[in-house]
């Protein structure tokens, strides 16, 4: 059983007891979550697609930790001007766990 869900206005594809790494979201390591946008839910043959959202359709998780991303290398630079500048940036994000999805 997997489901396509959106959370944080990007949409993931999910089983059950899987973990991932979403955009910062406020609740507390160890928490539990509640997500309703459930855009598909699919049961071996049995798809049930949303207009846009699948009715009653619900996904629990539990916040595992809030983390940084990789760093992303910013790096400027105009040649013959002597002009090089170098920024890096780290996302937070937060890692969920996948503990129950119910149609």
């Amino acid at each position: 059983m997997y489901a396509i869900v959106e959370i944080g206005g990007h949409q993931f594809k999910i089983e059950k007891d899987q973990k991932l790494f979403v955009n910062l979201l406020d609740n507390e390591a160890g928490s539990e979550l509640e997500f309703d946008k459930v855009m598909l839910l699919a049961d071996g043959d049995k798809i049930q697609v949303g207009q846009p959202v699948v009715d009653g359709a619900r996904v629990k998780a539990r916040v595992l930790e809030h983390v940084k991303s990789d760093k992303v290398l910013v790096f400027k630079k105009k040649r013959r001007k002597g002009y090089q500048k170098m920024n890096g940036h780290r996302q937070p994000m937060t890692q969920i766990q996948i503990e129950e999805i119910s149609a």
